[in-house]
């Protein structure tokens, strides 16, 4: 079972995806908090594996709710970001600030409940439309060009892992690339793996923000 904390300053949003998460029979939504503050309150006092967490709220934002709960609790609990993607400015430092993944505000209840086992199971939860943003983002005028250091990590990696990297910037899932090279998706989890390991990433999320520094693009 997946125990979930729901943080967002919206009740009645709180209230839907608590009746979305509840209906799943692997995930329990054992809290819920309407600020940081008491997120953080919360979470000494429970094993939660997921928060899914809002990024604009009042008091202490979600940026520094992820940065505390890093802190406080290392990598865990896993950190799942709710984000409108076309608004939310603080994406990347959500991210650099140690989230796991992101869902879109829109997300349908099958991408929630699979974002949310993915992200507890240590996986991904990036759809295109992320990866899209977080490219986006980092590709604005000021901070397009390549970072030399983020260069000389990438620089480490195989053809086939730098081609692997390429296609996760692209926001293919493992199934999608190893149909796109012809290998299996255990292969191409192992090249993710291992590109991660070499640039120190810490997930895929980190992965593609470090990709996307170094110069590659979709």
């Amino acid at each position: 079972m997946v125990t979930v904390m729901l943080v967002d300053d919206q009740e009645l949003i709180r209230t839907g995806l608590r009746v979305i998460l509840d209906a799943h029979p692997s995930i329990d939504v054992a809290a819920e908090a309407g600020e940081g503050i008491t997120a953080l309150s919360l979470l000494q006092g429970g094993q939660i594996d997921v928060v899914l967490l809002d990024l604009n709220m009042p008091g202490i934002d979600g940026v520094e709710t992820t940065k505390r709960i890093r802190a406080q609790h290392g990598a865990a609990p896993r950190i799942l970001i709710l984000t409108t993607f076309d608004q939310d400015e603080n994406v990347l430092a959500a991210l650099r600030a140690g989230a796991n993944g992101f869902l879109s505000k829109g997300a349908s209840p099958a991408e929630l409940t699979d974002g949310i086992l993915r992200v507890a199971d240590g996986q991904n939860a990036l759809s295109a439309t992320a990866i899209g943003a977080l490219v986006g983002h980092l590709s604005e005028p000021g901070a397009s060009e390549a970072d030399p250091d983020k260069e000389a990590l990438f620089a480490q990696l195989t053809p086939r892992e730098l081609e692997v990297v390429h296609l996760v910037v692209e926001g293919l899932d493992n199934t999608e690339i190893g149909k796109r090279i012809f290998i299996s998706p255990f292969t191409v989890k192992t090249h993710v793996n291992r590109a991660m390991m070499k640039v120190t990433a810490r997930d895929r999320a980190h992965l593609v923000s470090l990709a996307v520094q170094a110069g590659i693009r979709p």
